[in-house]
């Protein structure tokens, strides 16, 4: 979504692999001219439906829905049938109160009931490092906690959509490899759950959970330099890297093809491109396709989507400092006044 318009959608760039490009316009049109059944992931982060208007552009958290259904059709007949959409998309406030806005979960409700996809699951990505919000409710009147959680939703046209999560496995813990080396014995829990001895044996990692823990804070890199240099701004809404990454890897093969329909920084293009897939990311703003080319451009971008120092991070247990804290009387008006 953008304040400029775009007659048609036109190529911007092609990346000298042949694998990928980025092309200027609206999704719709862009996306029209693809064949039918011709996609295997569309993975994106749209504008959200937020209150207050954002600079890079947002519909309504009332119009939402309205808006996404001219996309979703088009999106259901490019996809395959063993394709998957993947949408992360934040939650939002209510205007003027403590309420939270149904308009995400309605989303899916939507893209289930009056579009025929499936919910092929749902995902959790917590920004750790994300900044106490809406302060108005959570750092002045005190009366509810940071909101620090994306939902992700994964659908598919088919009940059984092409995944493996062999491909996103993540080390075990400490306490299932204490188990590998000092055995386990098989019993059955007190809630019913037959553990037997196929859990004592080491595989090559461990099932990932639905919860991804994943910050958003990089602000160094080739990107930034490229747009530094080149006098440009720096998307304000872009995702990280290892978002797009574990779909793309837990759903697609090499030289499979993947859609960004609303692209921005093109962040799943630079992902996609590394890993050998095709790629088409499409935005309306042209200011941030040139932002993308440092993606691009110059060095080759290697590595995955986290840096060493970031391999664990550390998330305290709830209710450690419960005991210690005074219990101040409540507001008895709930917070209505400050």
């Amino acid at each position: 979504m953008s304040n400029q318009e775009v007659a048609e959608a036109q190529t911007f760039y092609e990346t000298d692999s042949g694998l990928g490009k980025m092309c200027l316009g609206d999704s719709r049109d862009a996306l029209a001219e693809m064949e039918t059944e011709s996609v295997d992931l569309i993975v994106t982060s749209p504008p959200f439906g937020l209150v207050r208007e954002k600079e890079y552009g947002n519909v309504s958290a009332d119009n939402y829905l309205e808006w996404f259904g001219t996309f979703a059709e088009t999106f259901r007949r490019v996809l395959k049938d063993t394709g998957s959409l993947v949408v992360d998309i934040g939650g939002a406030w209510n205007k003027g109160e403590p309420t939270r806005s149904l308009y995400h979960f309605k989303l899916a409700v939507m893209l289930v009931e009056e579009y025929g996809f499936h919910l092929a699951q749902e995902f959790f990505w917590w920004n750790k490092a994300k900044l106490p919000s809406p302060a108005e409710w959570v750092t002045i009147r005190r009366i509810r906690v940071k909101d620090a959680v994306n939902m992700v939703w994964w659908f598919s046209k088919t009940p059984y959509p092409k995944a493996s999560n062999k491909r996103v496995l993540e080390p075990y813990s400490k306490s299932q490899m204490d188990l590998f080396e000092n055995g386990y014995n098989p019993k059955e829990r007190p809630s019913g759950h037959n553990i037997s001895d196929n859990f004592s044996n080491e595989n090559e990692g461990s099932i990932p959970p639905n919860i991804l823990v994943v910050p958003n804070t990089k602000s160094s890199g080739k990107y930034y330099r490229y747009c530094e240099e080149n006098d440009i701004d720096v998307h304000p809404a872009r995702f990280p890297e290892a978002i797009p990454e574990l779909f793309i890897r837990m759903t697609t093969d090499e030289e499979d093809t993947i859609v960004d329909p609303f692209a921005g920084s093109c962040v799943t293009g630079a992902v996609a491109e590394r890993l050998r897939r095709n790629w088409i990311c499409i935005d309306t703003e042209k200011e941030y396709l040139k932002g993308a080319l440092g993606r691009f451009e110059g060095e080759e971008t290697s590595g995955g989507s986290q840096s060493k120092d970031e391999t664990y991070y550390e998330i305290p247990k709830t209710g450690l400092l419960w005991e210690q804290l005074p219990e101040e009387p409540l507001p008895e008006d709930g917070g209505r006044t400050r």
